[in-house]
């Protein structure tokens, strides 16, 4: 028996990082009852310690809550819990798509927010009806009425009747239950149509395979049934349908409207792609859902094990998580100086750091992670186009007509007292300024800004020039053509491939001079004087030297003949020399380590 669609809602939660989307979506779970207050517990929804650690939703969720409104009517709210970083940008473009409002959750004494604006902007695109609601009104810093003004100023969207509330002592949630079931619109669907489903999200579960969430558009979807995936063309017959209360409940049908899962012996997360639309085989939907894309890696590093033992341990963890995460690829490369390992790919800069922690925490491997590069697109004089992710593959500069560089396009919200050094800043790195405007004491800047430029540390800095006020969020724009460089570090004369970067001319004498300074002081001296270079190419463009210990061999000649003393000092520079020429350079693994932490300065 499927839902009348007119009693139910989906929605979603939008809000920056740490505004309090997670407390909100307890609170809701607690105040509809749908978990005890034995099994109740802060960031029920985020199920991995390293979300509930860092306060933020790595993973998109879903919860079904049963809700006795005012009107005496009995409702179902299915809420999705997205991610709210850049990294998840598309899987919370389909999780929008599945609904058909969203609360905006602002913080009433930060106000509105770069992910904030980046986010409710998606919503907004998605057609979806805009609850706006102001959380921590119980804070001696709140400021609902200019707050609502910024959200009018910056969003554009009416705030007049926003919802007050303080998602942690639970005041005036119970008014945000009661806008979800009048202000947001119901989900329209025709359960007699052709089966048409939205793929949400899915994960693994080791004794059911993989679980696939859905939002049913038209149609019904019960158990026996055998469908099809429309990007992927993989055929399936249902073994279970469900929802989740949080805890997995087994239902008969879902119909249109409805967020539910399946399951149907799917071996593998990366045949399920999130945005796929999945209809009966034998009476298909016309046409798939809009706007599916397979998701694209953006930032590649090399992941190798301290311990070169533990290779087989880390290629184990890596094949774990890609269990979970099809959205993150790897694949074997070896390097003179670094042993085996893998050349990973991610969406981005969080997504790597999540990756790598979930690797020495859940797997207790402990990793290097090399300088994490894009991938550049090189034109070459035949007319074919290749792709680089590693700088080490880049081919013979002859050969190479031109190449080119992703852009992005970055808004950054900052206090206007720190304006001047994040704009230096983003001048520093290559942008161009777009866009100025002021929201109140705050200034919003959009720049564009090269990928490779970001990548590195610019968040960090950015952090410290505006003493952690600024926020930051950034979009994908183009490829455009850049003078670009490989930079090679040489030890010894000797090339260090883990070490080599692709870089912009104008920066890499300075990235070059940085690298060996910070070499000089890593390496240890040895019996014989150590070159450490910096090239593009052939032409050397920094250089330092590390001295060699010295064993003073004239110790024992007391008086008698300069001669003697020479005779000594000359066999020992010989010596020497025959060690530069063969002997061989112990570079630690804590001087690779300190050497790829980028430049500071």
């Amino acid at each position: 028996m499927t839902i009348d669609p007119s009693l139910i809602r989906n929605f979603s939660i939008v809000a920056h990082i740490d505004h309090g989307k997670s407390t909100l979506a307890d609170r809701l779970i607690q105040l509809t009852g749908a978990v005890s207050d034995r099994e109740m517990q802060d960031q029920i929804l985020d199920s991995m310690e390293l979300e509930r650690e860092r306060g933020i939703t790595i993973k998109a969720n879903t919860v079904r809550l049963d809700y006795k409104a005012k009107d005496g009517k009995t409702y179902v709210l299915n809420l999705i819990d997205t991610p709210g970083h850049v990294d998840f940008a598309y899987e919370v473009s389909r999780s929008l798509a599945a609904c058909e409002g969203a609360l905006l959750v602002v913080d009433a004494s930060q106000g509105v927010e770069a992910q904030t604006l980046a986010n409710v902007y998606q919503a907004i695109n998605a057609n979806l009806e805009i609850v706006p609601v102001l959380n921590k009104v119980d804070l001696p810093a709140a400021e609902p009425e200019r707050i609502k003004q910024q959200i009018e100023d910056v969003i554009g969207i009416d705030a007049s009747e926003s919802v007050l509330i303080s998602a942690k002592t639970g005041l005036g949630v119970p008014d945000v239950l009661e806008a979800i079931v009048t202000r947001l619109p119901p989900p329209k669907g025709n359960a007699d149509a052709p089966l048409k489903a939205l793929l949400v999200d899915s994960w693994y579960d080791p004794y059911l395979g993989v679980v696939v969430l859905v939002r049913i558009k038209d149609g019904v979807l019960k158990k026996g049934m055998k469908v099809k995936m429309m990007g992927t063309g993989g055929l399936y017959t249902i073994e279970r349908v469900g929802v989740s209360r949080p805890k997995k409940e087994t239902v008969a049908e879902l119909g249109p409207g409805e967020i539910g899962f399946f399951t149907a012996a799917i071996k593998e997360v990366a045949d399920t792609r999130v945005g796929d639309t999945i209809t009966e085989e034998k009476n298909p939907t016309a046409e798939p859902l809009p706007d599916f894309k397979e998701a694209q890696s953006v930032v590649f590093a090399g992941f190798f094990p301290v311990d070169a033992s533990e290779f087989e341990d880390l290629r184990d963890a890596m094949g774990k998580l890609r269990l979970n995460d099809a959205s993150f690829t790897y694949e074997m490369e070896t390097s003179a100086a670094l042993g085996f390992g893998f050349r990973c790919g991610f969406l981005g800069l969080l997504h790597l750091e999540i990756i790598r922690e979930r690797i020495e925490r859940e797997f207790n491997v402990e990793i290097i992670t090399t300088a994490p590069s894009v991938i550049y697109k090189i034109n070459m004089r035949d007319g074919t186009q290749i792709s680089m992710h590693n700088p080490a593959d880049m081919p013979d500069v002859s050969l190479i007509e031109s190449m080119e560089e992703p852009w992005i396009e970055a808004t950054i919200f900052v206090p206007d007292e720190f304006l001047g050094s994040v704009l230096k800043l983003c001048t520093d790195r290559r942008g161009r300024q777009k866009q100025l405007t002021y929201a109140g004491a705050r200034a919003m800047v959009v720049y564009e800004l090269p990928l490779n430029e970001v990548v590195f540390d610019f968040y960090d800095r950015l952090k410290s020039v505006s003493r952690g006020y600024a926020s930051f969020d950034y979009k994908m724009t183009d490829y455009e053509e850049a003078d670009l460089v490989k930079l090679s570090i040489l030890v010894n004369t000797e090339p260090v491939d883990a070490l080599s970067m692709v870089v912009h001319r104008s920066r890499a004498e300075q990235r070059g001079r940085v690298m060996c300074e910070k070499l000089k002081e890593l390496i240890p001296r040895h019996m014989f004087q150590i070159p450490v270079q910096a090239a593009i190419g052939g032409k050397i463009v920094a250089r330092e030297t590390i001295s060699a210990m010295r064993k003073d061999v004239t110790a024992k000649c007391y008086g008698g003949d300069i001669s003697r003393k020479r005779k000594l000092l000359d066999k020992q520079k010989e010596g020497k020399k025959k060690m530069r020429q063969f002997g061989k350079v112990d570079i630690p693994q804590e001087a690779f380590i300190s050497a790829l932490k980028m430049d500071e300065n």
